[in-house]
């Protein structure tokens, strides 16, 4: 029998639980070629661990060279260019051609967007970003921090969040909090609009630990020579460190594609097909409700991998991608909470909330530690 010839663009969340279904199912009768530039995975909590010294920036890299999966070959390779009706995607190195096309390549970062950001800021966003932060923090003592977001939709919507509540961890721990100011400016009118549970309980954990937050403001630019934050409604504010989420893009090869609407990639909600005959696009690459956080990725590709193994079989397509998980959320003091959000199956998204504690402390080290030895191999 003819092997399935599947050409998965982006190693991230998505494009591993893809890969990883399709090699569980179909064996060395699957010839997957996964692409992505970059030589490892690095899960987006790990950022935060890095920038506030928790763990080594080596350590929690995670090397694609570890894959080693029946059907599966991973290519670290630049892409050039995306021919979605020939299925055809090229690289720096050569020409691939499929008879399933996934694109699960995430989103990048418009940091040049917000005039200042890169001169007279810091983004947290990027690996490179929060391993910069780590000698920038060590450093700070005194003054004003603004954490700020310039543009929605944006990765990990708890993220802001926790950068405030682990910065105040971390100040405290140096013993400068007392000379330390800590803003928390967002978009929206509550840190985490699907559950109001989370947050009230976010809300409280700063008024608790003397941290501002300033709802339903987005940051525009920054005024290196004021020392200004500048916001969409002409207001402002002074700030001695600024920690920013840029905004955020599909990436340059996507967009010359044709595979957008908007900005973004919007696939079928039930099975995430794109409007292209064996194209497919799953997670921060796509807007179709649900968030872009790498639970939501995972799911929408475990729907991806069912329906074009269906396909492969003359089958029935799988159940609808309900735009169900979870977040897990950093409270500081050594706890975690959770809210487990569910976007697609009712009439409204549903948000459960879970308080913190440490027993999520180790179900979030088990979510890591799982996806490692599923992806990688590695215990």
């Amino acid at each position: 029998m003819k092997k399935l010839r599947v050409v998965v663009l982006g190693a991230g969340f998505g494009g591993l639980e893809l890969s990883t279904i399709l090699s569980e199912a179909l064996g060395e009768d699957l010839d997957l070629t996964l692409i992505d530039k970059n030589d490892c995975f690095i899960f987006g909590f790990s950022k935060l661990d890095v920038m506030f010294h928790h763990e080594m920036p080596e350590a929690v890299r995670l090397a694609y060279r570890h894959i080693k999966k029946p059907g599966v070959r991973f290519c670290q390779e630049e892409i050039i260019a995306i021919d979605p009706t020939a299925r055809r995607v090229k690289t720096q190195n050569k020409t691939y051609a499929a008879d399933v096309l996934v694109i699960a390549l995430g989103a990048d970062y418009e940091i040049d967007a917000t005039p200042g950001l890169s001169d007279h800021g810091h983004e947290f966003y990027t690996f490179a970003g929060a391993k910069r932060l780590r000698d920038v923090l060590a450093n700070f003592k005194k003054g004003r921090v603004v954490i700020g977001v310039s543009g929605t939709p944006f990765k990990c919507p708890p993220a802001p969040s926790e950068a405030a509540l682990m910065l105040h961890d971390y100040l405290t721990k140096r013993g400068v909090r007392q000379d330390c100011e800590i803003t928390l400016v967002m978009p929206f009118g509550v840190p985490i609009p699907p559950s109001p549970e989370t947050s009230k309980a976010l809300l409280a954990a700063f008024a608790e630990r003397n941290i501002t937050f300033v709802p339903k403001k987005t940051v525009a630019s920054l005024d290196g020579a004021k020392r200004l934050v500048l916001f969409d409604d002409n207001s402002s504010m002074p700030y001695d460190l600024y920690l920013g989420v840029p905004r955020h893009c599909v990436p340059a090869v996507v967009a010359a594609s044709g595979l957008t609407e908007e900005g973004w990639i919007v696939p079928s909600v039930k099975n995430l097909k794109t409007k292209f005959p064996g194209v497919y696009a799953v997670g921060d690459v796509t807007r179709i409700g649900p968030p872009k956080a790498g639970l939501f990725a995972e799911g929408a590709a475990r729907v991806a991998a069912l329906s074009i193994l269906a396909d492969l079989k003359g089958d029935a397509q799988p159940p609808d991608y309900d735009g169900a998980g979870i977040c897990y959320i950093e409270f500081g003091s050594g706890r975690v909470g959770r809210v487990d959000v569910n976007f697609l199956s009712g009439p409204t998204v549903t948000g459960i909330y879970h308080e913190p504690s440490t027993d999520l402390v180790k179900e979030k080290k088990h979510f890591g530690s799982s996806r490692r030895e599923r992806w990688f191999g590695l215990k």
